[in-house]
């Protein structure tokens, strides 16, 4: 952007959530927690402030955006649910699943933030801040995550100001995140299809809809050639450092993105460790995931070796994002 702005940091509060509504009804860029990672805000009926957002953290015009609301009547405003649909939203929502859907016919979100298709991605967060946000603005919020586009996403106020300082108007810290990925997407199509993995296991998913969620390649594309949906960029979630998948040893000058309790030879010439979860678990590793790969891209290591992480439950999105990437790095 070419003019540089007074980024104001709030504490989470109720004088802090009046701040956001406000800043999002003059048309300003707000970040705030989620469940997940924290979002960049921007009113989703007002295309020059989605323009705004765009500009902010240098994305790809043709990427769709997911438009968070408070409640299900206000999805419901804006896409249209089938039995489906429906079943998953009153399964999870608020939580960490994003529909894909119809737009309505009265369906007021921009088409900058849809990127032109006839669909509309939608969720409700879980976070009791930006429900508050939601609630006082009164509007859909089209919410990326809040990191300069393509970087490893936010997980705490202090990610988000690294960032995108001077670029955006507030920051509402509420402290580190807890589920630490991005929301799942489904796309609600002829057959429900996985779109992408994240905070809602795909087996809970299923499981609800009682069959399988049809699996799309990771860079599908609508017949316009744009994402179907957000996230879906081939590289995305990146370090500056060289990532490398499924180590099991490491050369000197390396650091090391561990999981579990194997041991891995060449770690003492390691030029940091981390370790997601020593225990092995999970949700524990998909909650340090991003704040762990910022660390290590500040060691000066030539390359990010990640170990292997299992691809079941939430090891399914935490893959997803590490190939992502290592994508052009590897």
């Amino acid at each position: 952007m070419n003019t540089r702005l007074k980024t104001s940091v709030l504490p989470a509060n109720g004088a802090a959530v009046a701040e956001a509504a406000r800043c999002l009804r003059e048309g300003g860029l707000v970040a705030f927690p989620t469940e997940t990672v924290y979002g960049l805000g921007a009113d989703a009926t007002n295309a020059p402030a989605i323009a705004r957002l765009y500009a902010a953290k240098g994305r790809p015009a043709f990427n769709p955006l997911i438009a968070h609301v408070g409640d299900l009547a206000a999805a419901r405003e804006i896409g249209r649910f089938d039995a489906a649909a429906m079943r998953l939203a009153e399964a999870f929502w608020p939580g960490p699943l994003t529909l894909v859907l119809p737009k309505t016919e009265a369906c007021a979100v921009a088409d900058l933030a849809t990127a032109g298709l006839d669909t509309v991605a939608i969720r409700i967060p879980a976070h009791p801040v930006a429900r508050d946000i939601l609630r006082a603005f009164g509007r859909p919020v089209v919410a990326p995550s809040a990191n300069l586009s393509g970087h490893v996403s936010p997980t705490t106020a202090a990610h988000v100001h690294g960032d995108l300082d001077g670029r955006i108007d507030l920051i509402v810290d509420a402290g580190a995140v807890a589920v630490g990925v991005e929301s799942t997407i489904v796309g609600m199509f002829d057959q429900p299809m996985l779109l992408r993995p994240g905070g809602l296991p795909r087996a809970d998913i299923e499981r609800m809809l009682g069959r399988s969620l049809k699996q799309l390649p990771a860079d599908a594309e609508s017949d316009s050639g744009q994402p179907l949906a957000p996230g879906m960029l081939a590289s995305h979630y990146a370090p500056s450092t060289r990532v490398r998948l499924g180590a099991i040893s490491l050369e000197p000058g390396e650091a090391l993105l561990a999981f579990g309790s194997d041991a891995v030879s060449g770690i003492d010439a390691a030029a940091a460790v981390m370790n997601l979860s020593a225990r092995g678990d999970l949700a524990e590793a998909a909650t340090n995931l991003f704040g762990y790969l910022r660390a290590l891209d500040t060691k000066s290591a030539h390359t990010i070796a990640v170990m292997p992480i299992p691809d079941d439950g939430l090891g399914e999105a935490i893959n997803d994002r590490l190939r992502r990437a290592a994508v052009g790095r590897e």
